[in-house]
């Protein structure tokens, strides 16, 4: 029997044996949660953790109010600064570079980075290298250009595009929308930025897997530039808070809500069903994820295009029904930008809002993607950074927005009123809020609506978990090892967090969750803005390497 298969084998032996054997303790946990109220316990114990963590990342940037006329938190000011900066720097990448991005997806350009033109043999002064060896670098990764796109989108295009852009619109009505495209826009060129460098700095081990990410970057990158213990430090904090947020905002979190979406749609009662839906869940996500970044890639590069253009198509048939309302709404969208309906917060309140909840869509400046990414084949990484910058398009500029379109159609005779309390809004006498106001919204103009975004929900929560396995393990393996017993230890303790997301009350862990997402931010930037220049080197390598062969 092959190795590979082997091990796979064992594997998916070691995962139903570990699941068997926790299946009876979690029922009784669960069980004896029903007598004692332990969802309550669970809050109440994490209420106040959750609340001091988001205090610190959600801290608000000093004077901000003196200047803004508001309260701004400081994350959101150097996610905007920053993805401001790059967009110039690079001379609008984001948009000059589309089609280019568009076309190395495609495989425009795969015989230059597996056989292009090389450079006369001299040392590669960045690398260390000498460059006749890059035609062996060349070989190194483990997925596509499209295969790595996939994963990361799997990562980002989930349940924030269903719940998220409905709590953007509730809290800061039309307007919100059009910061969100904004801010989806400019981040493009983040991402661009850091998964240019994770290929860059990424590391092989001997038989052929990648490790990369801002881990590697922060590392080896800052130790060129005479950082090493600055680089040392943050790689450390990056990889700690990488694994928190696979388990929780990765994970749990998302477990939770496909869950209770399930039960809901089915009318099921009871922590039990919950319970036994989150170890059927364990069970499949366990068997991807075993197989590694190309089983995850082979699994996500399915799943992500299928859920996007069911979600896309379901959103062009309510926009092609109400094809004479879209003028109204996108005049809603660019002067309530500028001009809010009182209440809602002024001009800073709606901006706030807006980039608040693309940061959390897209993940442009967390570095989590750049994982998946390092993964690539190739021998260019700023191919794979304009791969990249596809992303927060895809996530924020165009299934947000086709969201919020729908939402904003659906409440053009005022079904309920912007600027409610904490994003709830009253709907029919009902109380929604997030997915509920979405699911309101398409069940206006499909019949089938419930089944439909249950499904969606279902496929988005799953892809979103087996990509942030890859991530958190990635991190996982940095801070202990890269050996089996460190990669099955993680693969365990996520499993489990499946269970645990699906039987719990979450309302707490979800904005833990999200602060710790973006608590990434801050080692990851901080290293971006260090870094930048060797991004520009790597674009005019690829940018030659193309005209060479044209």
């Amino acid at each position: 029997m092959d190795i590979n298969m082997k091990l796979r084998s064992e594997g998916h032996r070691w995962l139903l044996s570990c699941i068997i054997l926790l299946l009876p303790i979690i029922t009784f946990a669960q069980q004896s949660g029903e007598e004692m109220g332990l969802d309550e316990r669970i809050n109440e114990w994490f209420t106040p953790i959750s609340n001091a963590w988001q205090s610190v990342i959600l801290h608000t940037f000093p004077f901000s109010e003196a200047i803004f006329g508001r309260p701004v938190p400081t994350i959101i000011i150097l996610l905007v600064l920053g993805a401001t900066f790059f967009t110039v720097y690079f001379g609008f990448v984001n948009i000059r570079k589309f089609g280019l991005a568009i076309n190395v997806v495609r495989g425009h350009y795969d015989d230059i980075e597996g056989h292009g033109v090389l450079e006369k043999a001299t040392v590669n002064i960045d690398h260390g290298d000498i460059v006749d060896t890059i035609r062996d670098e060349s070989q190194e990764g483990e997925v596509s250009h499209f295969q790595a796109l996939a994963t990361a989108v799997s990562g980002t295009v989930g349940n924030g595009n269903i719940a998220g852009v409905a709590l953007a619109i509730a809290l800061g009505g039309p307007g919100a929308t059009f910061w969100m495209i904004l801010c989806g826009l400019i981040g493009m060129s983040t991402k661009f930025v850091e998964c240019t460098l994770g290929v860059r700095y990424r590391d092989v081990g001997p038989d052929g897997t990648v490790y990369g990410g801002p881990m590697y970057y922060m590392t080896k990158g800052l130790k060129e530039r005479g950082f090493t213990r600055l680089g040392q430090a943050l790689a450390v904090i990056f990889a700690f808070l990488c694994i928190g947020a696979s388990f929780g905002g990765g994970n749990a979190a998302q477990s939770n809500q496909a869950v209770m979406q399930l039960v809901d749609s089915f009318g099921m009662t009871g922590g039990s069903a919950r319970t036994i839906i989150g170890i059927i869940l364990a069970i499949l996500v366990g068997i991807i994820i075993i197989g590694g970044i190309k089983r995850i890639a082979s699994v996500t590069e399915k799943i992500v295009p299928f859920m996007a253009v069911m979600y896309v198509i379901a959103c062009l048939y309510i926009l092609g029904v109400n094809f004479n309302q879209i003028g109204a709404a996108f005049s809603q969208i660019f002067s309530q930008a500028f001009n809010p309906q009182a209440g809602l917060g002024g001009l800073m309140g709606v901006l706030i809002v807006g980039f608040q909840r693309a940061a959390f869509s897209n993940e442009a400046g967390a570095g989590s993607a750049s994982i998946a990414h390092s993964a690539v084949k190739t021998r260019y990484p700023a191919s794979e950074g304009l791969v990249a910058l596809l992303e927060p398009f895809i996530d924020t500029v165009v299934i947000c927005t086709m969201t919020a379109l729908v939402i904003i159609i659906f409440n053009t005779n005022g079904m309920f009123t912007y600027g409610g309390e904490g994003g709830a809004v009253i709907i029919d006498g009902q109380s929604l809020e997030g997915a509920g106001i979405t699911a309101r919204a398409f069940g206006e103009y499909i019949p089938f609506a419930g089944p439909f975004l249950t499904l969606a929900v279902v496929l988005f929560a799953v892809s979103t978990m087996i990509s942030w396995s890859y991530y958190g393990l990635q991190s996982w393996m940095y801070l202990f090892g890269k050996s089996r017993a460190s990669d099955m230890s993680y693969k365990l303790l996520f499993l489990v967090f499946i269970v645990i997301g699906a039987a719990g009350d979450m309302s707490s862990v979800w904005g833990f969750s999200d602060a710790m997402i973006l608590a990434l931010v801050f080692p990851n930037m901080l290293a971006l803005f260090i870094l930048f220049p060797r991004v520009k080197e790597e674009l005019a390598k690829y940018i030659a390497a193309i005209k060479a062969n044209a």
